[in-house]
Order: structure tokens, then sequence, then C-alpha cells
């Protein structure tokens, strides 16, 4: 298993390298980056893209005219010598590929340089913001576990009763209702919207978290919590109980099943004593799936939502603002934990079943 984990460990350095070549090419043709976003802000305009959206109707579609010859939409007015400072300030005074080349080396050592527009290193950032995104990434993976699976073996065991037909639909609505709509309703019904003010409507701590004692501490962590974890669980927590109970139910039709039935074993040991290990086998291998969808696809629309400062939201304004150092920074982050958990989730598979050899399997 050594000699495996190692290889797949050095796997983890090119997949990295595609990653940020594929978003680093793809950076170089995209409009509006982060010298004319300056620009854009020294003339007073706010953002770069309004001009590209003519957003200043008729005097804005003749600058861009008359600014045609320029390098950056909108240069036009300003010295040579300042747009040189900048692209100098910002390193695009060097060829692309010295600057991909000097950003692996710095990823290398986990340096990712400094925000352009937020006068902070983006380690700082990173480390700021990460206790929200994992936080809702965690604990809605464990509440969707801890409850799909049970209830999946519950309705493989119940197959075509009438506890599986109502809890199917009940599921399958709640797979149907998309994240944000859940967020909103949740925010309407219980953070103060037009009935319930039970729980806090922003933030994931209250004003007076330093002064209160531990246990307040817990509690008060939890009561912000509750409304974005449970956003964030409603679309696991209905693909994982369907993939429990069909992965089950597929357990449950074997012959040896039927034999060790016939052995005189009770129900309960044949379920969890050989069904279990085989049928979770499924499960655990979409963990990697399911954990990097709440932490990472989920947690922008939810951080939005509940007002939290967290990592989607992060990267999802540096992107808009063109802070390239923050763009691949998260992307670098979010690219070597999901590679991390994908080896986690194969060590999972050898834990539930010992048989498991991934080492006889490449052989």
């Amino acid at each position: 298993m050594g000699p495996y984990i190692l290889r797949r460990l050095l796997l983890v350095i090119p997949t990295l390298l595609g990653i940020l070549l594929v978003n680093f090419t793809l950076t170089q043709f995209v409009p509006g980056g982060p010298v004319e976003q300056a620009i854009a802000r020294a003339q007073g305009g706010g953002d770069v893209f309004g001009g590209f959206a003519g957003g200043n109707n008729d005097a804005g579609a003749d600058e861009l005219n008359t600014a045609s010859d320029s390098t950056y939409v909108g240069a036009r007015g300003l010295p040579p010598e300042f747009i040189a400072e900048l692209e100098r300030e910002f390193g695009f005074d060097k060829p692309p590929i010295q600057r991909f080349l000097n950003m692996i080396w710095n990823y290398a050592r986990f340096d990712f340089g400094d925000s352009y527009f937020r006068s902070i290193s983006v380690v700082d950032l990173i480390i700021e913001k990460l206790p929200v995104s994992i936080t809702l990434g965690l604990w809605s993976t464990l509440i969707a576990y801890l409850v799909s699976i049970p209830l999946g073996i519950r309705k493989a065991v119940k197959d075509g009763t009438p506890f599986d037909t109502w809890t199917s639909g009940a599921i399958i609505a709640a797979y149907a209702i998309p994240g944000f709509l859940f967020a909103i309703l949740l925010l309407v019904l219980f953070a103060g919207g037009s009935y319930f003010q039970i729980f806090p409507l922003r933030g994931l701590t209250s004003d007076n978290f330093d002064d209160l004692s531990a246990l307040g501490k817990v509690a008060d962590y939890f009561w912000h919590i509750t409304l974005p974890v449970l956003a964030g669980t409603i679309g696991a927590f209905a693909t994982l109980t369907l993939l429990t109970k069909n992965s089950f139910l597929d357990e449950i039709k074997k012959l040896y099943v039927m034999t060790a039935r016939a052995k005189g074993l009770s129900e309960r040991r044949v379920l969890y004593g050989h069904v279990f290990r085989n049928a979770m086998l499924i499960v655990i291998a979409g963990f990697p799936a399911v954990f990097i969808g709440v932490f990472f696809g989920g947690s922008l629309i939810i951080e939005t939502i509940f007002s939290l400062d967290g990592l989607g939201r992060l990267g999802f304004e540096a992107a808009v603002a063109r802070d390239y150092p923050i763009v691949f920074g998260t992307l670098y982050i979010f690219g070597l934990m999901g590679l991390l958990v994908g080896i986690i989730s194969d060590l999972m598979y050898v834990l539930v079943d010992p048989r498991i050899d991934f080492e006889r399997r490449e052989g």
C-alpha cells in the first residue's frame, strides 16, 4: 500500500501543473486584466467592464473608439510611463512563460504573493477565510453521511413498502429543490424574514463571541451554522440516500447473502456483518465527490446568501476583479485538497474492506 500511496502523491504534482497551466493560459486571453482594472479605477470608472457593457452610452463608445490604438481599454489620457509602471507593478512586463515559471516556483514553496488590490498576502487571506469553508464542507458532508447511510439501509430492507415509497418521494422533492432556493426559504422562515426569528441572519459568530464562555462559544457557533449547513446538505443528502439503498439492494440479492441466511445467521448479522462491508464501497467511493461538491460547488452561493466570508466568495470576487494571485492561490488550494481527498478515499476503501489490494490491481 505504501508504494501505491507514494505514486498517487507523485501524480499530484503533474495534475496541479496541468490545472494551473490551463487556467493561466486562459487568463491571457480574458479581457479586463489587472492593469485595465487599475486604469479604470484611476480614471474613476470603477470597473473596466462598464466600458464593455456600454455603461456610459455614447461617451463610452467614443472613448473605446478613440482609444483603439492603446494597449488597454480606457488608457486614453494616461501617460505611457504610468501604464508601464502598472505593468511592472503587476509583473506584466515579463513574458508569459517567465511569469508562469516564477509562479510555479513560488507555489511549490506555498508562496502565493500578495493580492493586487487588497494589500495583504494571499496566504493570510486564505487562512482567514478557510475556517468558514471548512465549516460548511465538513459539517454538511458529515450530516449527509450520518443521515443518508442509515436511511438508505432502512429503505433497502423495507424496499417496496409504504415507508420506502414516501421517503423516496420526500428525497426526490429535496433533490429537486436548488440549494440557493432552499437557503432563501430557510432565511424567510427562520431568520426573521416573514415568520420566525430563531437563527441569525448572517455571520459565523456573534459580535460578543470573545466575551462568551467556552460552552457559550460552542452554542453560538452551532447557532450560526445551522441554516447554512442545512442548505448545503440538501443535495448531497438525497444522492447519498439513494446510492446507499441501491448498493445494499444489489448486495442483498447475491448468493453469499442467501448462503449466510441458510446457515442460520440473524438478519442483523447478515446485513451488518457481510452486506455492509461490500455495499459501503461504492458509497465511500463517492465521498470525494460529495465533499468537493459541498466544499467548492455550493460554498459560493451559501456564503453569499448567509453573508459568510469564505473561500468561495473570496475566489469569485477575485475573479471579477482580476486579482490573479488570489484566483490562482485559491485554485491551487482547491485542487490540492481535492487530490488529497481522493487518496484518503482509497485509504478508506482498505479500511472498510482489507481484502482490497491496490498494488495487486495495478500489477
